[in-house]
């Protein structure tokens, strides 16, 4: 749990500089615990160490990152080919503006289907919406 909140601390502040520092480590942690590994099925991509995860529920990808520094090397790809073998048909919402994550995903067979202004995430920050199915 504390590595994967590390991981998503990480990758979010450096991806997302705009949005750093909204949450400290022990908030991050505790999401985790009340949320993530309550609701989701969560697997980690493993070099040394923990690179990378995914959480998964019904249909939905709740979370997908990889350090910054380890992107691009598989990581991301292998943890959502689990979440494809285990789904029909799988949502997720990633920020417009990071663009990084919405070609990985494009490239991968998700279809955007909607975009927002932001005004229902926790974040502000316009979102977009996106589809894969299997078939």
């Amino acid at each position: 749990m504390d590595r994967a909140a590390i991981i998503l601390r990480t990758s979010f502040d450096e991806r997302l500089p705009w949005l750093a520092g909204r949450h400290t480590p022990a908030e991050d942690r505790a999401y985790f615990r009340e949320h993530v590994f309550s609701e989701c099925e969560v697997w980690g991509a493993v070099g040394d160490e923990v690179v990378g995860f995914i959480a998964f529920r019904a249909d939905w990808i709740d979370l997908l990152y990889v350090l910054p520094d380890l992107q691009g090397m598989g990581a991301g790809d292998v943890l959502l080919q689990v979440a494809k073998g285990a789904a029909s048909s799988l949502q997720l919402w990633t920020f417009q503006k990071n663009t990084l994550a919405r070609r990985f995903y494009e490239k991968r067979g998700f279809v955007l289907v909607n975009e927002t202004d932001g005004s229902d995430n926790e974040e502000r920050e316009p979102d977009a919406l996106y589809r894969w199915s299997r078939g």
